[in-house]
Parts: structure tokens; sequence; C-alpha cells
């Protein structure tokens, strides 16, 4: 057993409102820059409909992800070493700017400045890519709430063979909303597939990210990813991607997405799994099989063989307690809600998803029926506006079975919360019918209802003596470098190229109070290479070197 940590992110979506909080948020942290106008970290999209870019999830076109081949091998879709390099100078598998779209600005001047008239002044679209008028026709929520549901999400490729059960006649249709960032994944295609070695899965904690001084701009990494997360950046010549707001997330605090989420609905903790059978767990021979092979691979935090075998691995005690306090775990593992998105693309993604059930009350209740009792609510899943078949086709490969698991013990949790506020004893009836105990129904409520931020986001911090090392690492890695591309303004190398930028004032402040509390007095705030003081390993105690000139005396 090769024991292992990683980060993942649970979302609820029976809580998303589709507000895009944290889309608007992530872009202003992560992608407020030149080249990166079209690049969304995180996007939240409306299902049915095409996402983004637009169909992604047609693999038979962008050839994203694993297959297995007839030896039970894995292999990437768009093919190994020697196809590669035959087409390492002309990569047509990965989507246009006409996929994503073309973003676009407005001539304010022309409100702003001008006069009184009779008809009210129109600023039209500029294209930000060409400068040059333009007619706006796509974008990264198009289709948001149905829009065009009649031209855009009828060619849902989810929507393939169940086309029977779908209509979308107003007020006979269905939708919800899926948020999506980086998947983080166990098996990513898109570091199999770099010729560069630019892409990789850091050891301490399982975030993907891409080392931007080795990145060479071939886009094999945009096609590999069968979630179209990782982008290219046209000014810089480099591939980006979500990075999990390491700087935060190393300092004990959650993503810029989940901090921001109105609906509360991410959960972000620690997983161990074992590292010596993920590959074999995304070489099952049956897509409907790769769900229970992955979940096969987490290790049980409780288990004390695990928290052994995790100290003897080199994990520090705090992480360890950390995987035991995991929502994550819990929402996975423990009560079996949270499902991952196409388990079939094999690169076995860190990013679940708890499927919606709100639309079945309301189903209930216009049948004038009680629309909390236990018996109506598991005999109306069979018929929920939103097909099983549909919610399988995006969580379980399109085995309907996890998925009616999930729902029946969201929908026994509702009924038995019901049964307990209004006064009445449910008995553990109602949670044995879907394999819990009142127990666990209670505490999954609370997990999903009414849970705190330190609940809801149980992240261990890096060990201070390796803060220094850490923050060395990000300027390495990271979209900012000591002269090199990234979120600096601009530099030497292009319009992206500069000086670092200083990291969030929130990071700063942690760090500095978790270094009152540690420090023994010694100065660690030195000099970098640069002549550049590190004020994410400074006390706040004495002048570090180098914060300012030295003194010159004569004489």
């Amino acid at each position: 057993m090769r024991i292992m940590a990683q980060l993942a992110m649970v979302m609820n979506l029976d809580k998303c409102i589709g507000c895009h909080t944290c889309s608007v948020t992530c872009k202003q942290a992560w992608t407020n820059r030149a080249g990166t106008e079209y690049v969304w970290f995180n996007n939240v999209e409306t299902r049915p409909g095409l996402g983004y870019p637009r169909g992604y999830e047609d693999q038979e076109e962008w050839k994203g992800g694993w297959v297995r081949t007839a030896t039970g091998r894995l292999k990437l879709r768009a093919g190994g070493r020697f196809s590669k390099l035959f087409s390492i100078f002309s990569n047509p598998k990965m989507p246009s700017l006409q996929d994503y779209y073309e973003p676009w600005t407005y001539d304010y001047d022309i409100l702003l400045k001008a006069p009184a008239q009779k008809n009210f002044p129109v600023a039209r679209p500029y294209s930000i890519i060409s400068g040059k008028p333009m007619n706006v026709s796509w974008s990264a929520n198009w289709d948001d709430d149905l829009g065009g549901s009649r031209t855009h999400a009828v060619k849902d490729p989810m929507l393939k063979g169940i086309e029977d059960k779908v209509t979308f006649e107003f007020e006979k249709t269905f939708m919800f909303y899926l948020p999506r960032i980086c998947e983080h994944c166990l098996n990513p295609s898109c570091a199999a597939s770099c010729p560069s070695g630019a892409i990789y899965k850091r050891t301490e904690d399982g975030i993907v990210l891409v080392d931007q001084d080795r990145c060479r701009g071939w886009r094999m990494c945009i096609s590999g990813c069968p979630y179209k997360k990782v982008y290219f950046n046209h000014k810089t010549g480099k591939a980006e991607k979500c990075t999990f707001c390491y700087p935060r997330v190393e300092v004990g605090l959650p993503t810029v997405c989940a901090e921001t989420c109105v609906g509360r609905l991410r959960y972000i903790g620690l997983v161990f799994y074992d590292a010596d059978k993920v590959l074999e767990a995304a070489s099952v021979e049956k897509d409907t099989d790769l769900y229970a092979a992955q979940r096969a691979c987490f290790l049980d935090p409780d288990d004390l063989e695990v928290q052994q075998a995790a100290r003897d691995a080199g994990i520090p005690q705090e992480w360890v307690r950390a995987a035991e306090r995991s929502p994550v775990w819990k929402l996975i593992s423990k009560y079996e809600v949270a499902l991952p998105l196409h388990p079939e693309y094999r690169t076995m993604p860190m990013v679940w998803y708890i499927p919606p059930l709100s639309p079945v009350v309301d189903v209930i209740r216009d049948t004038g029926h009680d629309a909390e009792d236990a018996g109506n609510l598991f005999a109306a899943i069979d018929t929920l506006r939103i097909p099983v078949e549909y919610l399988a086709n995006l969580f379980a490969a399109g085995d309907t079975g996890p998925v009616d698991t999930s729902l029946r013990r969201l929908a026994a949790m509702r009924s038995y919360m019901r049964e307990r506020t209004i006064g009445r004893e449910p008995g553990p009836a109602m949670a044995e019918a879907v394999g819990m105990s009142e127990e666990d129904l209670y505490e999954m409520f609370r997990l999903l209802a009414i849970a705190k931020y330190a609940d809801r986001y149980v992240i261990p911090t890096a060990h201070a003596e390796q803060a220094h090392a850490l923050e060395e690492l990000a300027t390495e890695c990271a979209l900012d470098g000591d002269g090199g591309v990234g979120m600096g303004g601009s530099g030497p190398v292009g319009e992206g190229s500069g000086p670092l930028t200083p990291v969030a004032i929130e990071n700063l402040r942690v760090l500095k109070a978790r270094a009152a509390e540690t420090s023994d007095g010694e100065l660690v705030g030195g000099g970098s290479k640069s002549g550049r003081v590190n004020l994410l390993t400074w006390d706040g105690k004495g002048i570090p070197q180098g914060m300012f000139p030295t003194e010159r005396r004569d004489g």
C-alpha cells in the first residue's frame, strides 16, 4: 500500500442557485490579464446544455481522456507518443475560439459622452482579439437558464438514448446548475499528454499544476483533458489551468470559488488513497464499474493501520486528523451521496457532486399529496422531472444504481428531519430502508444543511518549516515568476510577463499570526536571490536583511 493525500472538493447541486459569483471571483483572482479574456477556470453550466467550451463532452469529437484497449491497458484517446510526435506541430483536436467564444467589450465613451438626444445611444460590441466590431453569438453561459434550449440544449451529448424522456416545452422541462473546475484527477490525462512534462501532480496534496518555465505551448494538454479545463494563453504562449488556489490552501484557506459561494454548496477536505490501486481501478473493463473501483482506492482515515501507514509515509499528524474530519470523505465514502463527474473518462476525477433532488418535492406537491412523506418521496424518485438516466450519464457512466442510492438517501434524510421537526418519532425504519442509521442521517443533515465554515472546509496547512520552500516552489511553477511569464504586467517577454505579484493579504496575515505564535526570535525573512524580501516567512520581528538599503558611513 502506497498511501497518498489528495485535496478534493464536493459540490451539493441541490443548493446551487446559478448566481455565477464563484465564476466572477475566480475570474478576478486568476484570469484578469491579457491573453486570458476567454478563460474561465470556474464556470457554471445550465444542464441540459452544451457546456463550456461548446460540446466538450463529445469525446468522439475531441478525443479527450483515456480508453481501455483489448489487452486491458490504458491509452490516450488522442493517441500515444508516436501519433503525437507526428502531429506535434499541428494539433487539430482542440476547441477553436468559436467553441469557447470571442471575448468582447463595448465603446463606453459613446454612452458616457453622448449628448442629450431623442434616441438612446447604443454601444456596439468590439472584439478584444481583433479590436473590430462584431456580432455576439456565443459566450461561456450563452445557454444559461435554458436560453435557446430548442437550439442548443437539444444537442446535449448526455441526452443521447433518453430523448423520449426529455421535453423542452415550457413548464414541462427541467434544469439544474453544474459548477465546474479542474478535476485534479488521480490519473490526469492532461499530464500524460504533455510532451514537455510541464503538467505535474503535487505529491503532497495532489493538486495538478502547470510549470510555466517548462511549458512550450504544444497544447496537447488541451486535447488530452476531457473536461477541457486547460486553456492556452495566446499572449504568453503557455498553458494555464485551475490551481485549486494553492497559495490559499497552503495556509488553511478555502479556494476563492468556495469562499465566495453564495449557496455554501462546496466542501473541501482531505482524502487518503492507495496510489498502487489507481491504475488498476482506472483500467477496469466496464465503464459502469469505474465509480466503485475509484471508491475502493480511498482509505478509511479512522483505520489505525491507515493512520500508521500515513505516518510511515511522512504525512504529518495534523493531516491525519484533518482526514478524519474531512467532509469530502464522509460524503463520498461514509454516506455515499457524492458522485464523480464522468468517470468513464478514466481520469479518476476528484471533484465530486451530490445530484439534485429538489424538483421531486414540487412534483409530489402538485398532485395534492404530502411532499415530504417518505413513501411518496421514494415512489417519486422513479418519475423525477430530472430523469435519473440523465444524472447517471453525468455521474455514473450510465449506471442508474449509484444515482438512485444517492437520491434515496437524500430523500430519507429530508423525510427523517421533517418527522423530527414536527415532533414525531421517525424510528430506525426510514434509515434502514436506505442502508443507514439514524445517527448517520442526522449527521448528514447537519453537514449538508447547517454546517459551519470550519466543518465545510477542513484544510490542513503546510508546515511552518516548509513555508519558505513552498513559496520558492510557487515562484517557479506559478503563473507569476521572477522575470518570467505570469500576472505581473508588462515585461521583457511579452505583455503578461513582469515582476512577481504579491500574494493575497489574507494569506500574509495568517502566516504572520502563526509565526508570532511559534517564533523563537530568529529572523527568517532574509533577502532572496533577486534582492527582494520574502514577507511570507517573516515573523514581523526585527528588520529582515535586504528590506532597506545598507546605510553607508564615511569615517
